[in-house]
């Protein structure tokens, strides 16, 4: 039987109450689907920095690179300055472990409320790869003059040619995995069918304004799109992107994007699936060690009452499964989510109509009940 090993960071505050839901329905649903799971627990975030003055050091970096992939829940303590955590252990674990791609779906599942008017889950249902270790992320810049009326401050978007052709290929690749001949992108027009074009691939960007680091995503984007003759290209100006993704969510089909513009446009997609409590994420090295997580934060308020949303969590399993390469496993906590968010009174913590425990029982239920031979 297939073993995976399974590195989990709970974090902080309802961190560990969203990943413990996510665990019972990724047991469930290995067992369902005739392969093993082993859950390491390590406790990297604001408690143990408070403690010990530590987040993460070499060695323990060292000891997750044993791992076939990585689980995490929430990073972000109230009395940890913010950053401290968030450069110390999130951004050094993307760059320790280069993991290059942050991969966010942004798809409105059944009976989930949207603020989008008119718009259902047939219209929201996209994909933005976001390029994950350069631009403005990188830390290059400085203060010169601090506290001074004549302070100057830089901050650097940075690119090279290796990272921006990377990000680009992957996320050519992906439009393919997502779609086939059989099976086109819906936003397609019969023409495109007909010229044989699977998908669509949509590149934001700034290129009227950040000319330098965009003329090289453009010109990239362009050359690669050469070899993918399938996959139809387009391109949009980030602030379009934003008009677009609020007015026709339905022209997107997978975007692909730098860091900066990626990070803010994840959430503004987060918001019209339904909110941080359903959006899941994954931190990609598509040939090393991959972490996924949920996107809703630490929560701090809603710590210990049971009553924090864990859907993201287990969506965030699912992309897990996905890309470990058990697809049909990760495709049966996809069908059992959507056949469960209709019972939901909303995606808000403690307005859910159950309780964090609740959910997962109600999923690993759905699970097995798919699993049933039919008569």
């Amino acid at each position: 039987m297939k073993q995976y090993n399974i590195g989990v960071i709970g974090g902080d505050g309802t961190g560990p109450e969203v990943v413990r839901e996510g665990i019972k329905v990724l047991k469930a649903t290995a067992k369902l689907h005739g392969f093993g799971l082993k859950f390491k627990d390590y406790d990297f975030g604001g408690e143990r920095y408070l403690k010990t003055g530590k987040i993460i050091d070499d060695a323990e970096i060292a000891a997750l690179k044993k791992h076939d992939a990585l689980f995490l829940g929430a990073i972000g303590h109230p009395g940890v300055k913010p950053g401290i955590l968030e450069k110390g252990l999130l951004l050094k674990l993307r760059f320790a472990l280069d993991q290059y791609i942050n991969l966010r779906p942004v798809k409105l599942y059944p009976g989930v409320e949207t603020p989008l008017r008119n718009k259902g889950p047939e219209h929201i249902d996209y994909v933005v790869v976001r390029e994950n270790s350069g631009g403005a992320y990188t830390g290059c810049g400085g203060n010169v003059m601090t506290g001074t009326p004549n302070e100057v401050a830089t901050q650097e978007m940075i690119y090279t040619r290796f990272q921006v052709e990377r990000c680009l290929r992957y996320a050519f690749d992906f439009v393919r995995k997502r779609h086939s001949k059989k099976n086109p992108w819906r936003g397609l027009k019969p023409e495109d069918v007909e010229a044989g074009k699977i998908g669509q691939l949509t590149l934001c960007g700034k290129t009227n304004v950040l000319t330098f680091v965009f003329g090289l995503w453009e010109r990239a984007f362009h050359e690669i799109a050469a070899e993918y003759p399938d996959v139809k290209t387009d391109y949009c100006h980030v602030d379009a992107t934003t008009m677009w993704m609020v007015k026709n969510p339905e022209w997107f089909d997978v975007i692909v994007t730098e860091n900066l513009f990626g990070d803010i446009i994840t959430d503004l997609g987060a918001m019209t699936q339904g909110g941080m409590g359903i959006a899941a994420g994954g931190n990609i090295n598509p040939k090393g060690l991959s972490m996924f997580e949920p996107i809703c934060g630490s929560a701090p308020k809603y710590t210990g009452l049971d009553v924090i949303n864990p859907m993201a969590a287990i969506c965030a399993g699912a992309m897990m499964l996905d890309t470990l390469g058990e697809t049909k496993a990760a495709a049966a906590i996809e069908t059992a989510v959507t056949a469960f968010t209709p019972k939901m009174k909303s995606q808000a913590a403690g307005r859910m109509g159950f309780s964090t425990t609740e959910v997962g029982d109600e999923l690993v239920k759905m699970l097995k009940q798919q699993a049933k031979p039919k008569k």
